[in-house]
Formats: C-alpha cells, structure tokens, sequence
C-alpha cells in the first residue's frame, strides 16, 4: 500500500490516491468525514477551521460501497479557496496582474520551511513554500489513515490517539478501562485529555498563549490494541516496523520526536525493569508480563497493545513575531504573520492517530495475501493462530 497527497493550503482541494488497498472492503465516505471533522476540533484552533467544513468526495476505487481494489482518489475542498482564487490561480499572470497579486511573501518565520525551502527550489516568494509545507496538507493524511483505520478496525486492530501533555501541563490521572472507554473520555474533551483537572489547566495556558501573541506544544501518544505477533521483521533495517512508525510520527508538522514505551526513561533504569518477561497461557498463547518496550521486540509486535508517543513543538507562526531578514533587501523585519493556532496539540493526536494507522495496514498488507480483503481476513486470522499453537 502507499498513498501520495496534492494540493496547497489556500488552492481549490487537497488530492490524495491510494494504492493497494485489498477488494472487497467496505468503505464510505463517512467512515473519513467522521475522522476529518475529528481533525478540526480541539481547543487552541484558530479561524481557518471556521470556514472550512472538511468533506470527502471519494472519486475513485469504490463501487456500490466496496472497494476494487483499483486506486482510490479522495478530494476535500477548500472552502476558503474562493478568497484566494487571484493569489493561489493555476492560470498564468498578465504583467499588470502580477502587480496586483498582493500576499507576496519575502520575510521567513523562524522554525517554519519558508527559507530553507525558498532556497531549495528557488522561490523568490516564499507562499510557493508555506502553502505546502502547511499543515493543511494533514487533512488529506487523515482521510488516508482513516481508510487504513477502516481496515485495521475490521480486522480486530483499534487504533486511539489522545494528549498527555501541554504546554508543560501533564495528565496524571489516566487510567481508562477499555479502549473504547480512552476512545470515548478523550472525545469528550477539547484538549482530548482524561486528566479533567490537568484539561482545565491546559486550556488556560492556551487562552495565555493566545493573549500573548505566542504558541504552545506538548505530547500526545497513541495506543493500538489487536495486532498480531510477528508483523514487521528484524532481518532489515528498512523492514522494522518500530522503525516505520517513528518515521511516520516524525512526519508530521512541528513534530520533533518519538518514543515507544517507557521511550527515554530507559536510558535512566537497569535492563531488569525495561524488558517484559515472557508467559504463555491456554487461552492468550505468548504474551509479555508488562509492556514496557511498547508492543515491539526486533522491529515486529509482540502482541500486546502498542504505545507511541510524540512530541509537537509550538506552532512556529506567532502573531508576536520573531525577528527575521527580508530576502529582498536583506534587512531585518519581524517575520510574516499567517493565520494560525496558538495550539495544535489536540487536534495533532488525530493526525498521529492516523499516521501509525497507516503504517499498520501497509504493514499487513505487505505481508499478507491482501488482493481481496476476504482472503486477508483470513490470513491475519491464521497468524493469530499459529502464534497461539508456536
């Protein structure tokens, strides 16, 4: 499986096509609409999310409800596109209409692709470089991890992401009972956090932020029950499946690090108190006393639940800006201002959430009979057996 997405923050739709996705899987598209709504939410967003109301248009790849196991297309479309259909145009510029065209941007915000990716490809003007490296893009990574949500869910797999920290505020108290229970308690909250006390707390660092002209970041993780032993492999690097997912968090905007389990804390503990012993059962098979290396051993799961954190830093637009250079005169300036969110740290957990999805079902896929979705049931099906039986 693989998927590539197209489109600027500010043009006419954001474009992703999907390839390898088994036949005979049942897919519509409010199973996607559900996830990019989930997407806008979260407390610390700002304007754009008040005009665009993301839907999707599947366009390709499904009939009657079923996937053909041909490439599927998704479309979402931008709303806020008829604002900027003169500045964003596909159509080539008169030279009198090129004076016109206002919103030019020559002074890069600090932590942000504008100048790197201005001297890159070239760019005199730097929304050639904001309008994809933008975290809109997310918005079509979404709908694809909710189709790979979609497969992991009917093959037993859930997949929940949610805030364990903000702006230096973590939630202490986040026992759930159930994946369904952490699903549910984190919907339920504007920061997607199950500490009620640290939520309040977060929030009020974010009205901080926003009065102050500043940005926030924070932690999220994500957790996965269901997963079959032995997905993923260790007899290459580029085939760990561990190894995968931190790339996929690590892709995401603002984010700047990845942990599995206990993650850095091992560093601080005696080999005793990081790996998990191992016990078998009639009724589980193979499974691991604690899970404190988070669902992998040698780059495949083990079984039990995986645990994924990872880091955002502060959105790097702030309408306090920090000092810059003009490329044009070279000149010191306050960098550019572009609507923006003091935090998006809630709504990140869903982009997170669907990342690892991902990374899951192309996981699976591959390694899997996966041409019809029927025969990949199965065979996900046997793997569980077989490990039971090993």
């Amino acid at each position: 499986m693989r998927y590539l997405t197209s489109g600027e923050s500010h043009g006419p739709q954001l474009t992703t096509i999907i390839e390898g996705l088994p036949a005979g899987m049942p897919l519509e598209a409010e199973d996607i609409n559900e996830d990019l709504a989930r997407r806008q939410k979260g407390y610390g967003r700002g304007r754009r999310m008040q005009i665009e109301k993301d839907r999707v248009s599947i366009v390709g790849g499904v009939r009657h409800g079923y996937t053909l196991g041909s490439p599927l297309g998704l479309v979402v479309e931008n709303k806020d596109w008829t604002h900027w259909t003169k500045v964003m145009g596909i159509e080539p510029l008169s030279p009198g209409e090129e004076d016109e065209v206002k919103r030019k941007i020559s002074r890069p915000r600090p932590g942000h692709a504008d100048l790197v990716g201005g001297m890159k490809y070239g760019h005199r003007d730097l929304r050639n470089v904001l309008e994809r490296s933008s975290a809109r893009e997310t918005t079509v990574r979404v709908a694809a991890g909710s189709v790979a949500k979609k497969l992991l869910n009917l093959l037993g797999i859930e997949v929940v992401g949610y805030v364990l920290e903000i702006g230096g505020i973590k939630a202490e108290n986040i026992k759930y009972d159930s994946i369904n229970d952490l699903k549910e308690r984190s919907e339920k909250s504007p920061v997607r956090c199950l500490d009620n006390e640290a939520a309040d707390k977060m929030m009020n660092l974010i009205d901080e932020a926003k009065q102050n002209g500043d940005s926030i970041g924070g932690v999220v993780e994500v957790i996965v029950e269901g997963m079959p032993q032995g997905v993923g492999s260790y007899v290459h690097y580029d085939r760990k499946l561990d190894a995968k997912l931190a790339r996929a968090i690590m892709s995401i905007n603002a984010f700047k690090g990845v942990e599995f389990g206990l993650g850095f804390e091992m560093a601080r503990k005696p080999g005793s108190e990081v790996h998990d012993e191992i016990l078998w059962s009639e009724e589980k098979g193979y499974y691991r006393r604690t899970n404190r290396l988070g669902g992998f051993e040698g780059g495949m799961t083990t079984g039990m639940p995986i645990h994924i954190k990872g880091v955002m830093k502060p959105i790097p637009t702030l309408y306090k800006p920090l000092q810059s250079v003009d490329i044009d005169t070279k000149e010191p300036f306050k960098a550019s201002i572009e609507r923006s969110d003091s935090c998006a740290v809630p709504a990140a957990s869903v982009v997170a959430e669907a990342v690892v999805a991902w990374e899951l079902a192309e996981a699976i896929a591959d390694q899997f009979n996966s041409d019809q979705f029927e025969k990949l049931q199965r065979d996900v099906e046997n793997l569980r057996n077989e490990s039971k039986e090993f």
